[in-house]
């Protein structure tokens, strides 16, 4: 069933999925699972709801979340109505300026798989007293996954990818979170990322020994040994920001993510795509807004940068495409290129990349030439 198909579907036979909701007999679908690539390498599980349980789910979620959102920890940033990515960063980023230069970087390995079922409904059972939204929720827990047309038993685990696996996951990790207020610990936690920070090294070695015990003994969850770290804030990353210093420790992108933010540029650009240059654009612009707008909370200087770079990348496309001498010279003569540096240019045994930064290119293809062809320019999304 699709989306543009549920009306019509719910109009037939609402009447019988209301009276099996309110006898408590609803049946959850098995959810389909569906891999996506994670950011650093290896693939993540979602479970997708068939298009009633999503809605269900929901419907659910609106009635539960204005309930238990206001009794969560202040800490908490993640899947939170008027909380955000940067509003946890910046929370970051204040602790640091306290001088709190140790972090306790703790990742959860597969926390979406391994939530424990029985202690995840104790903790609903404490807040949720109708058995038939028990019955729902525990439904939709083990509904089971539906891989290569045969249905998996789902023993633990919340499905990542329903509309009510966020709310029950701060529910689980709201534990750990008045853990952590108890022992005084200034920290910030976004979904399964969560930072502790601390003023030693010494310090950050006892309370990652600490709290992965608690973690792993009280909450029966694992902690990602590979991920999770002691270290200096500038040494580390979270939410794809990192700070640039001790002395300033102002906010910055992660190498990682622009390492991931060239790659994809280079997938977009590459030079065996065969499409034009205005799709070239069209395509990249959706990726340059969406990037910007999250990095732009930066408070460094790298989206100038990578602007400069995004346009030498679209300069060395256009080289390769123009392909023979006769169609650089003409096409640089064309945009503004005086005939006797085109032909220098044309002329070069540089290969593109060295030639993008050329002069020639730079006069032909400049920031007002881009700007006019529609390429969006990161740097007007930089924020204070």
């Amino acid at each position: 069933m699709t989306v543009r198909e549920l009306p019509g579907v719910l109009a037939a036979r609402w009447p019988e999925i209301e009276r099996t909701l309110l006898e408590g007999r609803y049946q959850p679908h098995p959810v389909r699972r569906v891999m996506i690539p994670k950011p650093g390498g290896g693939e993540r599980a979602l479970g997708i709801p068939t298009v009633l349980d999503r809605t269900i789910q929901q419907a659910v979620l609106q009635q539960l979340q204005p309930l238990w959102d206001p009794t969560f920890s202040e800490h908490s940033y993640g899947f939170r109505p008027g909380r955000s990515a940067h509003q946890a960063v910046a929370q970051a980023q204040a602790y640091v300026i306290e001088g709190y230069h140790f972090v306790v970087d703790l990742d959860l390995a597969k926390f979406f798989d391994r939530v424990n079922h029985d202690r995840l409904m104790a903790t609903v059972a404490t807040r949720v007293s109708d058995r038939r939204v028990l019955r729902l929720i525990r439904g939709f827990l083990t509904a089971g996954v539906l891989c290569n047309g045969l249905v998996e038993v789902s023993l633990e685990g919340t499905p990542q990818g329903g509309p009510l696996s966020p709310l029950l996951s701060n529910l689980v990790l709201d534990e750990l979170d008045r853990e952590l207020e108890r022992r005084g610990h200034r920290f910030v936690r976004y979904a399964d990322d969560c930072n502790v920070y601390v003023r030693s090294e010494k310090a950050g070695r006892r309370v990652m020994a600490s709290i992965t015990r608690f973690i792993e003994t009280r909450l029966k969850l694992q902690v990602n040994a590979a991920k999770s770290a002691v270290g200096r804030p500038w040494e580390r990353s979270f939410l794809g920001f990192t700070m640039r210093d001790e002395r300033t420790a102002w906010r910055c992108i992660a190498p990682k993510a622009i390492i991931r933010f060239k790659s994809r540029v280079k997938e977009l650009t590459g030079r065996s795509r065969g499409v034009s240059m205005a799709q070239v654009i069209k395509d990249l612009n959706p990726v340059l807004r969406g990037w910007a707008g999250y990095f732009g909370f930066s408070q460094w200087r790298e989206l100038p940068s990578l602007d400069a770079w995004v346009r030498r990348r679209l300069r060395c496309l256009a080289w390769v495409q123009w392909r023979t001498m006769r169609r650089r010279i003409g096409g640089l003569c064309q945009l503004g290129v005086a005939k006797r540096a085109a032909f220098e240019t044309a002329n070069s045994p540089k290969g593109p990349w060295r030639i993008s930064s050329s002069s020639a290119l730079h006069k032909a293809f400049g920031k007002g030439r881009f700007r006019a062809m529609g390429l969006v320019t990161m740097a007007d999304f930089a924020r204070a």
